[in-house]
């Protein structure tokens, strides 16, 4: 079975799942990075050194680049073409799609009424400040990123048009989330093919906003309860994702969800529970594709 990983070159994980792959199947370990694909559109084809992807049985997406932005849109496009052409791929470019703007992912959620922190989408500077006279200090997320890039807190009063102006010259689509008590703690909560696989903890260290590793955080177990776990799992089932992480925050109004990742780490997983989640994710695909 020959299966290719979309990944990053010196990505930990990609490189873990790119081993594994290569590993379980017995065939060349193939990691691709999309900056050096040509899809072909007179033949349908997409090469990467020497090779047809289409030739593949499956593709497996752990990274579609080293850095969150829009065109990474344009390479999932790339794969969705593949897509309709036959190719598998894990997690569907579809579905991938609809996680990587924070704001395609937010607006499903709510739609689906899973509860998350207070949140302005707004282009006008005004609004914002009306936004965080209500909210009082507030994050401002960037549409695409991650591990807390590019994200800063801001508290309201008379700096604060300056600040939004600012982030706006960078920052067209404003996403604009109330800040709220964390604790020392958030939760990355594991799916593969829909059935919960782990949970684990992201601690701050350092008196750092967030809980990122980025930032310092460090990973450590931890059991959630039931209802937390049934919560995340509605929220992943809105995108159809093979493999992903529900960010999860506990506060004193009860579990908030921050995201459903597009993607989701190893690292973690493995470090806290013994799981080796890319060894599961091969084996699940190598099943899909018999």
């Amino acid at each position: 079975m020959k299966i290719g990983v979309i990944g990053t070159k010196g990505g930990w994980s990609s490189e873990k799942l790119a081993d594994t792959v290569a590993d379980k199947t017995g065939e060349e370990r193939v990691l691709i990075g999309m900056e050096d694909v040509r899809l072909d559109l007179p033949s349908g084809n997409a090469y990467y050194n020497g090779h047809n992807l289409r030739d593949f049985d499956a593709l497996i997406i752990k990274k579609i680049g080293s850095r969150y932005s829009p065109d990474l849109l344009d390479r999932l496009e790339v794969l969705r073409y593949l897509q309709e052409r036959g190719l598998k791929i894990f997690s569907s470019a579809y579905s991938i799609l609809r996680v990587l703007d924070r704001l395609s992912c937010t607006i499903s959620l709510q739609l689906a009424d899973i509860p998350m922190p207070p949140t302005t989408i707004t282009e006008s500077v005004d609004q914002a400040l009306v936004a965080m006279a209500e909210y009082g200090e507030a994050v401002f997320k960037p549409l695409y990123t991650s591990k807390a890039r590019g994200m800063f807190i801001l508290k309201d009063g008379p700096e604060a048009r300056k600040a939004i102006e600012a982030y706006k010259a960078e920052n067209p689509i404003m996403y604009i989330q109330k800040t709220i008590e964390l604790g020392d703690l958030d939760l990355g909560i594991a799916f593969l093919g829909g059935e919960y696989l782990t949970t684990y903890a992201r601690c701050k260290t350092n008196g750092a906003w967030n809980t990122t590793t980025e930032s310092g955080g460090k990973y450590r177990s931890y059991e959630p309860s039931p209802d937390i776990i049934e919560l995340a799992r509605k929220a992943q089932s809105r995108f159809n994702l093979d493999f992903t992480c529900v960010d999860v925050a506990i506060t004193d109004d009860g579990p908030f969800v921050f995201e459903v990742s597009a993607f989701g780490g190893f690292r973690g997983i493995q470090e806290t529970s013994g799981i080796d989640a890319a060894a599961r994710y091969v084996e699940y695909v190598m099943e899909k594709c018999r």
